[in-house]
């Protein structure tokens, strides 16, 4: 590594990504910080369709317009889109990796590699195309675990204990102890990373940070939702999935839904959008509860300014109380209250930094009484909490540090 570094050599990494730009990712952000930094980045990544489950109709209409990121090469695989139902998703996960190992290293073989880092959210399969083209490259892999397969499985209901379970297991096992780096999201992954890895030397925490976007906190409040304003403006940004219980979010709007003073705002997508819409309805919550759709992340400021309090929630679980939602960190960048429903490690960090008020997951009741009572306080206590989850990520999750600290990695395993 001191070698690399005093000759100040640019590093050519391939960047193994089932996800990736149109798609709204970190890696995005990751693979622009590294190339500011002069590295060569080519990316092996599938055809954009998260969330919707479709094939994005820009894409449909101009691949080519895709097939370059800030100027670097952008590797497509054919994949199967994710559409709706868990037959769907099992062809999209088996598609990508059987795709990036065949296609991805013809279409790669007159490539080399100085290091190959995997951006694992799910499913951990991704990690099986990156080991291939490391053994024939001769490049060691990084791998960012964002989702920790098996238990992420267990937790949404899609694995029960047993065979199928184990065998992931072991295909856990098989991928990290064959990576140079192995890198968990927050501190509570590290022991969850052990069990499936042998050289605990091998594993680094390294969480997420907030997008530079983010930083923006003059743009204009975003139109949609002052349009439906209230007093107080609760807002959800994110994937509406299994794992984000909506089942308690909505039971807590409808605790207040005599109180015209709160509304509730929900911006994204996800696999379970449509089940919440159709709750709203039957819930009767049509007056306080709006669901706004999915917006590009440079429109999300504006959402952000134009709410009170941003909302966080997980399951009950415990592969979930060890998880950092990556919102947490964008949600303090803004410098707005933040109002969780959640357990663990997102929990911790939100009151270590006294940025907002948190209940246990699943507990309605809790966040229907912090919501109103955060609804109550003044602009200027408001303002305090929002910017002690500001100065908090400024210092725990500055993304110039982190990242740097990533480089030193890549080089370290070149």
């Amino acid at each position: 590594m001191a070698e690399l570094l005093e000759s100040n050599k640019k590093l050519k990494i391939l960047v193994v990504s089932q996800y990736f730009w149109p798609e709204n990712f970190r890696v995005n952000d990751l693979v622009k910080e590294l190339l500011g930094s002069g590295h060569q980045i080519t990316v092996l990544t599938g055809k954009p369709n998260y969330p919707d489950g479709e094939f994005f109709p820009d894409f449909v209409k101009s691949p080519e317009s895709y097939s370059s990121y800030a100027g670097e090469n952008i590797i497509r695989v054919p994949i199967f889109p994710r559409g709706k139902g868990g037959i769907r998703l099992l062809l999209n996960y088996i598609s990508y990796f059987v795709s990036a190992s065949i296609i991805g290293v013809y279409k790669l073989r007159n490539q080399s590699f100085d290091v190959i880092f995997v951006f694992q959210g799910s499913p951990v399969t991704v990690g099986i195309p990156a080991l291939i083209i490391g053994s024939l490259k001769n490049a060691r892999t990084v791998i960012w675990v964002l989702d920790l397969w098996p238990d992420t499985l267990l937790a949404v209901g899609v694995l029960k204990p047993g065979k199928i379970y184990n065998a992931v297991g072991k295909l856990v096992s098989f991928i990290f102890n064959r990576c140079h780096y192995v890198l968990g999201q927050s501190q509570q992954f590290l022991p969850g990373i052990q069990k499936y890895c042998e050289d605990r030397n091998k594993i680094k925490y390294f969480p997420s940070w907030a997008e530079d976007v983010f930083d923006d906190n003059t743009a204009a409040p975003a139109i949609e939702v002052t349009n439906l304003a209230s007093d107080f403006n609760i807002l959800f940004a994110g994937n509406i999935g299994e794992a984000q219980n909506f089942g308690s979010i909505l039971k807590a709007a409808e605790q207040l839904k005599n109180n015209k003073n709160i509304k509730w705002f929900i911006v994204g997508d996800g696999r379970l959008a449509d089940w919440v819409k159709n709750e709203i309805k039957d819930r009767a919550l049509t007056d306080t509860v709006y669901m706004l759709g999915r917006f590009p992340l440079e429109r999300m400021p504006s959402f952000y300014n134009a709410a009170d309090a941003l909302l966080v929630s997980l399951k009950k679980d415990p592969v979930f109380s060890i998880t950092i939602p990556g919102k947490i960190q964008s949600y303090m960048k803004a410098g707005k209250p933040i109002l969780a429903m959640l357990d663990g490690e997102g929990s911790r960090v939100i009151n270590q930094a006294n940025a907002g008020f948190t209940c246990p997951s699943g507990e309605f009741d809790a966040l229907a009484k912090n919501a109103t009572a955060m609804s109550v306080m003044s602009d200027k206590e408001l303002f305090e909490m929002g910017n002690n989850g500001r100065s908090y990520a400024e210092k725990e999750f500055d993304r110039k540090k982190l990242l740097k600290k990533l480089e030193e990695w890549l080089y370290e395993a070149a």
